[in-house]
């Protein structure tokens, strides 16, 4: 399994259409579950900045993401690009690190 990261940061007065498109049963997963080995998606608000958000979607692996990809561009473009409209380039605060925990990745 993997997790594809997401940086956001929402504009203010936007945070409905933001949550609509990026929720678990948003406009992505809605989309996404078209695509053969996606495993679901989750939101995280920042505690501290209530705009800015980390989504994780999971996929079986990485090549069925970019089967996805290949399969669905076109939508998947149309979606990114509605998307921009309520939200700006993500900061790159954020400092993540994996904890070695037992995993299917830790080593």
């Amino acid at each position: 399994m993997i997790q594809i990261l997401w940086v956001f940061e929402v504009r203010p007065g936007r945070e409905a259409e933001f949550e609509q498109a990026y929720r678990s049963d948003g406009d992505w997963s809605q989309l996404f579950r078209k695509g053969e080995g996606y495993l679901g998606t989750t939101m995280l608000s920042d505690a501290e900045n209530p705009s800015r958000w980390l989504i994780a979607d999971r996929w079986s692996s990485l090549a069925s993401f970019e089967a996805f990809q290949r399969a669905h561009r076109e939508i998947y473009d149309e979606l990114n690009r509605h998307c921009q409209d309520f939200t700006c380039a993500g900061d790159e605060d954020w400092n993540l690190r994996g904890c070695g925990c037992g995993g299917p990745t830790s080593q």
